[in-house]
């Protein structure tokens, strides 16, 4: 997840009053409210899922537009920046590595994760299919095809 902009090259051209866009689910909000206040632009409350609402500290007045996160690429012209989960950046052809402002750090938590009902984590398929998923090829693949912008996390 990174913070990007068509207007800004920087954080620190974030002038009083801009309006960034983030997406308005709970998880993907929450972490993008955690990016901008580890970058010190606003300070929130503790606790996971946090929303707008929970901003404590706020210096520069920044207007946080919440959106659905499928949208935040097609907004880049209408606000000032926009955090934007990886997936959607890339598919509007930016890369997170080199046109992001800020991105989450590669400690990041947030990771993939293969999840079954109780009753089928012993399935074979289940078994294979995870093999799969965490195998040195995937791994390969990964790093080659996204060169950083998502990391295998296995």
């Amino acid at each position: 997840m990174g913070l990007y902009s068509n207007s800004l090259k920087s954080i620190n051209e974030i002038k009083d009053g801009a309006t960034i866009a983030i997406p308005n689910d709970p998880t993907n909000g929450a972490r993008a409210l955690k990016l901008l206040a580890n970058e010190g632009l606003i300070k929130v409350k503790e606790g996971e899922l946090i929303g707008a609402k929970d901003i404590t500290e706020n210096p520069k007045n920044i207007k946080v537009k919440e959106l659905a996160a499928e949208q935040l690429t097609s907004v880049l012209t209408e606000v000032d920046a926009a955090v934007i989960n990886t997936n959607y950046a890339l598919s509007a052809n930016l890369n997170p590595t080199k046109d992001a402002i800020i991105i989450e750090s590669k400690d990041s938590p947030y990771a993939n994760i293969l999840a079954v009902k109780e009753e089928n984590k012993d399935s074979e398929k289940i078994k294979a299919l995870s093999k799969a998923l965490t195998s040195k090829e995937v791994k390969e693949f990964i790093e080659k095809q996204y060169k950083g912008s998502i990391i295998p996390s296995f």
